[in-house]
């Protein structure tokens, strides 16, 4: 601690910086729990129930809740056979493998069994609770339980699915293409043969190198997907140590990168790596279907579903439906796309008669009124605006805010502004209720062009306090108790604002979310960011060894050169500065010439 004051003392930008780090970083939660990283998370947690608090030492809430987790440890850890483990994840040294365990907020804590996820705790963090919690779903080993046993008390909080209803034969319409994966392989691409082997069709493809502890685990996993894929989907990987041009020119971030590549689009894979998800998530991506179905059925297909799209054309068109699947393939079924030549939809949605086709997007389980049209156009690339208009359009007028859509949401391609309204259990009906009306409202305003500014898309959300309370208040500094409050995230740069146009705190109504969305759009808006100081200071050391590292990897002789000329310039700028301290010392020998006598 002397230490550190006297770095403060010295009134150096950096000497506080470090010396405020080194303060956070003392106060980190300590515990008798394993402290899980990236290269032993998923083996650690492979076997067994396995409770995993993820936690930053800069969280207040962390701290505070430190001693209680010690609590809970120290009480399974006496137990002979407690049939669950207890570890954490320090999300301010791991942030990549808390986002990609979809950790919203801190501390949380998530259940998993064998390695999959099961639920996150969303009670009072108090002792009693979290012991009865893990009670319940404790599986020891000690004791012999079926597997049928252990899903229905490991998964006891998964409600099944709801029935879909049945209509005709879904119309799978593809490209015609080359066999994919005729051999059930992993293709090893090069640099020559990337953009070749792309031009055959969908392709899911692993860019690893081979040091990485995680690539390694997943090698044998992409090879059962590859053999599952066989004629159904192109499977391949990318060695980037041997291809770093390649790498590089598809911006890979680390390894291993999964990337889904189709028509000319890319989508990066985030979900689980066990190898039923990757098979449901190829299975799906490969076997895009569009539906189609008459106009006696819309109503029943609207009721169901909060958003559709409805593909009209002529029944002479074949090459439109082919055109529309490819794009329509990067929303893997979400919404999905239905199509009919019923001269009865065209009428009554007024379909132009010049138009070979028309797409619409209906929402909000309202069937006589399409939110927007698309309509092929000469003027600009269909293909980009089809797929800008697929996206753009995807979500309902408002919606909740939940685990399974957040990602959709807040990390959607097109970068929309999300409006979040926290809502307290007992007003979610008339949040509802205006939420929806409000987005409604600044819809029809859009497509009037009375926005003022750049075209964004804007999402309606709310947020049940009760499961993000937490979250919220960390993020936006939303308080979880009383009236709903109103911010507008810019979640992909981490900013949000809190301040209408006249200045004041948004309300939930019309006049005052739209006088806030305005000068966002115009860039006069002033935004706040999500995180504190320091998790930004921790966020961008973070980017710059990552980035560090890949340059290091990439181009290592220049490296080299670049470290020696940065010592030897160091070395240099020290040899003269203690020339100087030295002259200035001794100012009689200044001009002294040593070894010559004249």
């Amino acid at each position: 601690m002397r230490a550190l004051l006297s770095l403060t003392r010295r009134r150096s930008p950096l000497s506080f910086l470090v010396a405020a780090l080194a303060i956070q970083a003392t106060a980190a939660p300590v515990t008798a729990s394993n402290v899980l990283t990236p290269d032993n998370f998923e083996e650690t947690i492979a076997s067994g129930v396995w409770f995993i608090e993820y936690f930053s030492p800069y969280c207040p809430h962390c701290r505070h809740f430190a001693p209680t987790w010690t609590e809970v440890t120290d009480h399974f850890e006496k137990q002979t056979d407690p049939g669950v483990h207890l570890a954490q994840v320090n999300c301010a040294l791991n942030g990549d493998l808390c986002s990609e365990k979809g950790v919203t907020g801190y501390p949380q804590m998530n259940l998993y069994h064998n390695g999959e996820f099961v639920d996150t705790f969303t009670k009072n963090r108090q002792f009693d609770l979290l012991v009865d919690y893990l009670g319940e779903h404790a599986v020891p080993t000690g004791v012999a339980v079926s597997d049928s046993t252990v899903e229905e008390k490991v998964f006891a909080t998964v409600s099944p699915p709801e029935p879909t209803p049945v209509f005709d034969e879904p119309l799978r319409v593809q490209a015609p293409r080359v066999d994919p994966n005729p051999a059930g392989e992993v293709v090893k691409l090069t640099t020559e043969t990337f953009d070749s082997f792309l031009s055959q069709g969908p392709a899911f493809v692993k860019f690893f190198a081979p040091w990485c502890g995680h690539c390694k685990k997943l090698a044998p996993t992409w090879s059962q997907l590859a053999r599952h894929m066989q004629h159904k989907l192109n499977v391949a990987e990318v060695n980037c140590d041997d291809q770093k041009p390649l790498c590089s020119s598809q911006s890979i971030p680390g390894y291993p990168t999964l990337l889904y590549y189709a028509h000319g689009a890319k989508t990066e894979y985030t979900g689980n790596r066990k190898y039923d998800q990757l098979v449901a998530f190829s299975e799906h991506a490969s076997n895009p279907t569009m539906q189609a179905i008459e106009a006696s059925q819309l109503e029943e297909v609207i009721r169901d579903k909060p958003v559709i799209y409805l593909l009209l054309h002529t029944p002479a068109d074949k090459s439109v439906m082919d055109r529309v699947a490819k794009e329509s393939q990067l929303l893997f079924g979400s919404p999905p796309v239905y199509l009919s030549s019923s001269q009865e939809l065209f009428k009554r949605y007024n379909i132009r008669g010049d138009a070979p086709y028309a797409i619409l997007a209906l929402k909000d389980h309202d069937a006589r009124q399409p939110t927007s049209t698309f309509y092929p156009s000469l003027s600009h690339p269909e293909r980009d605006a089809l797929r800008e208009w697929f996206f753009a359009n995807r979500f309902p007028t408002s919606l909740e805010l939940s685990r399974d859509v957040f990602q959709d949401v807040m990390n959607a391609p097109h970068q929309p502004l999300v409006v979040i309204v926290s809502t307290p259990p007992g007003a979610r009906d008339s949040v509802t209720e205006k939420l929806n009306d409000i987005g409604k409202k600044w819809r029809l305003k859009m497509n009037q062009g009375q926005h003022g500014g750049r075209r964004r898309d804007v999402v309606f959300t709310w947020m049940d306090t009760d499961q993000w309370g937490k979250w919220m208040k960390n993020m936006y500094g939303i308080k979880a108790a009383g009236e709903p409050e109103v911010v507008v995230a810019d979640h992909q740069r981490l900013l949000y604002y809190n301040k209408d146009g006249s200045g004041q705190l948004i309300k939930l109504n019309f006049v005052s979310i739209s006088s806030a969305l305005e000068p966002i759009l115009q860039g006069k808006a002033r935004p706040k960011h999500s995180q504190n100081i320091f998790e930004r200071v921790v966020q961008v050391l973070n980017s710059s060894v990552v980035r560090l590292g890949q340059s290091i990897a990439t181009h290592p002789y220049v490296t080299v050169l670049f470290v020696l000329g940065f010592l030897a310039s160091v070395f240099m700028a020290i040899t003269k500065l203690l020339r100087d301290d030295f002259e200035d010392s001794h100012p009689d020998k200044r001009y002294a010439k040593s070894g010559r006598i004249d």
